[in-house]
Parts: structure tokens; sequence; C-alpha cells
């Protein structure tokens, strides 16, 4: 049962307590990644948690620390994150929130199958025929548009953005006024090691190529390295600063794309005010559902399509764990085995696995015979195309196990080489 409220705005705390006074025991809950969350919404939710039985709340990459994620309220108000934050990531080791692995292209099914009572989010005030906009974020949430009630937070602060993130009035049940500022995360500083893999990647990076950029200062360092390319299309899962420049910079035309011509196809934005403002009321930018991002085949239908993601260890196999750091979780699966799957697809595309060669200040090798005991695998080894360190790039794609061991031990940095050769060894992938 919903609650009956009217269709003008309400105060914050009149729509939690009508929600309240309706949630069953056990609800599920759902919220927009990072400043996609109606904040006051939740801090009114928080309030009355204690009245709750068994409400669970979905979230990817929370932004905003909060009671609830660090266990206050169990049994009442928990929280379940899809990846994990810097936020999340301290409560999950301590066993006061919930981590759901997943595939980001896959969360709207993983969410649709458990039947949400509502989703909650922050949107841009409506237009004049009616419609919100989800603005930055687009992600799980704009799939569940028409099949889940939307109890919606306007925020003038929200850019109001393009694509397939409107939200109509008749498909609100209720909602509210607040101003909140969007939270701003700029770009990583980059490095000069980021700088040579990025030249790497860019000198090999075709003219009129559609790219896919994650996150971190690798990719932003790409970002940086493809200023003087022409004709570059973007349809990437973040976007973020860096696409800003490459647009400003006359790179991005996106005509040579098969889909959204001439658009930047994303799920959600995450940056700076200039990133935000960049969004606002401008269609070159698509915010579209995830499921439709980052699926493989819809990636697979550009031609040399470029992914570029980053890894925390990789084993002489090929094998990517970027999500753990030993077996302790670190963020999550997000959507890079989707990319790495969709550049394949694409005839004449690319997968580019990056990292620095060494963690640690150079004591440790990222390139290891064997992935630390306990450690996920994220990117499966026959999906990863190329690998770059600072020293060179492995092309793993139809290459037997003695080329790929190889190739990506001429990769490590050089102090670990003889080590890892007589590993390899050892394990039977040199002869």
């Amino acid at each position: 049962m919903l609650p009956s409220l009217p269709s003008s705005p309400v105060e914050p705390a009149a729509l939690v307590d009508a929600l309240v006074e309706a949630m069953p025991e056990g609800a599920e809950l759902v919220v927009p990644i990072s400043n996609g969350e109606p904040v006051v919404l939740l801090d009114e939710l928080e309030k009355r948690a204690n009245e709750l039985r068994g409400v669970m709340v979905h979230q990817m990459h929370a932004l905003r620390d909060r009671p609830y994620i660090r266990g206050e309220y169990r049994g009442h108000l928990e929280h379940v994150s899809w990846f994990l934050s810097h936020v999340t990531r301290p409560s999950f080791h301590a066993g006061t929130c919930h981590f759901a692995p997943a595939n980001f292209s896959e969360v709207p099914q993983f969410l649709l199958e458990k039947q949400p009572y509502a989703v909650l989010a922050a949107a841009s005030p409506p237009d004049r025929h009616g419609f919100f906009s989800l603005g930055v974020s687009a992600d799980y949430t704009a799939a569940l548009i028409g099949r889940v009630p939307f109890f919606l937070e306007v925020n003038p602060s929200m850019p109001r953005t393009f694509g397939a993130n409107r939200v109509h009035r008749s498909e609100v049940v209720a909602w509210c006024e607040a101003d909140t500022p969007l939270i701003e995360v700029p770009p990583t500083p980059i490095t000069a090691k980021d700088r040579i893999i990025a030249e790497t990647i860019a000198e090999l990076v075709p003219n009129g190529a559609t790219i896919q950029l994650g996150i971190g200062s690798i990719p932003t360092a790409v970002a940086s390295a493809l200023t003087d390319h022409r004709d570059l299309g973007v349809h990437t899962e973040l976007f973020a600063d860096p696409i800003v420049d490459l647009v400003e910079s006359g790179a991005v035309t996106g005509v040579n794309k098969n889909t959204y011509r001439g658009r930047i196809v994303t799920t959600f934005a995450l940056g700076t005010k200039r990133l935000y403002d960049f969004c606002h009321q401008n269609d070159l930018v698509q915010f579209l559902a995830v499921d439709e991002v980052n699926d493989p085949r819809t990636i697979g239908r550009e031609p040399d399509f470029v992914s570029v993601n980053g890894t925390l260890q990789i084993d002489l196999f090929g094998q990517c764990a970027s999500e753990t750091l030993g077996s302790r979780y670190w963020s999550g699966s997000g959507g890079q085995a989707d990319f790495a799957r969709g550049s394949q697809y694409s005839p004449g595309g690319e997968g580019y696995v990056v990292l620095h060669s060494t963690a640690k200040e150079g004591a440790i090798s990222k390139i290891v015979p064997s992935l630390t005991p306990g450690a996920v695998v994220t990117t499966i080894k026959n999906t990863v195309d190329n690998v770059v360190t600072e020293h060179g790039m492995a092309t793993l794609r139809g290459k037997t196990i003695h080329e790929r061991a190889a190739a990506l031990i001429a990769i490590a940095a050089p102090e670990f080489r003889d080590e890892l050769e007589r590993d390899a060894l050892s394990l039977g992938l040199l002869h």
C-alpha cells in the first residue's frame, strides 16, 4: 500500500511520515548512485528508523556518511551497497552494512527481482510539461521508471539533464523540495607514470574511435593525451571532468558513432561544479539507464571502441583483481567486465587494463604469478585484450598461456622479472 499525498510539493517530514506509516515490514528501497541521493528525505527517514522493521536501502557508491550505514538502526533500517565507497567500505569491514557484488549492467534486473517498494531520488525541478529530471544520475534508477513507485526530493542545485532519466508527475507518488549542493570530486592528480601509460594507449587510438574511461588517475591521463585526436565518440559509464576537457579541445564530435550519433552517452556524472554546469540543459550529453549503456551488445555496435580501466593486481594468466586488496574488499565490479566484453564485440575494438607495475613505493609487484589468496577476479582472462604499465604493453588477446606469461613478465618492474620468470617456470606457465 502506498501513502496518499497531494500532487503538489509537501514538507520532507510530512512525506516521510506518510511513507513510514504505509511501508510494510521488510520493504526494499532504492536510492540512486552518489549525488542522486535525496539527502533530506534520508535524514528524515533516519529520524523515524526505529519505527521500521527490516527495511533495506539499496545504493551504489554512497558519498554521505550516515548513522544507518554505520549500523545504528540494525534490524530497522540497513544499507546494501552495490559498490563500496570511502563511506561504505569501513562500515562493510566493520559488519554494519551489506555488500552485493554485481556487474553494473545487471544491477537493474537484480533490483527488480527484489520487487522494491519505492525509489527515493533527488531530481531537478519539473519543466513546463511536468517532467522531472534525475539529473546527474540515470544508473539503475532510470530502469525502474514506470516499474516502481517514485518519491522525489526536488533540488534546485541538480542539473536538468537529457536522456532516459525523465520522470513525469503522474509517475511520482509524492515530492518535496530541498536545496542541497552536490558533492564535488576533483580529478585524481596525474603522475609521470600515468602519462607514460596514457601516451602508449593514445598512440593506438584511431581518430573516430568511441571511448570509455574508468575511474582513476591513469584514465584521466589518457583523456589528456587524446586532446589532439579528432572525431572521437564517448560512450561511458562515468562522465567526469576530463571528458569535458576533451570536448572543449575539439576532439569529441561523435560523428562516427552508430548509436546516438553526435551525442555523449553516459549513465552518471561525478566530478566538479564545472562538470555539473556543463551537463545542465546540455542535450549533447544523454543520460541513459545502465542496462543500456553497459550492455556489451550495445557497446559492441560502435566500431573501434576503446575501453580503459584500472586494476589492482593481475596474474600471469591475465586475471584481473580490480575490487579487492588481497581478500579485503575495496570497491566493486562496476562496469569493468561489461566494457571489456563490449570492446571485444566491437569491430576494431580494443580493451586496455592499466596499472602501475608496483605498489608500496616499489616494494611489491602488482603483476604476480598467482593472485593473492582470497582476491576476487573482476575481469576474467578471456576478456582481457591488452595490459599496460609504465614499462610497456602486453597483448593477451588470442595468445597462449606461455605467450601471456612472457608478455606480462616483460612489462613488470625490471627488479621483479627474474623472480616472476622462476615462478612461472615452476607453475608450468613457461617452458
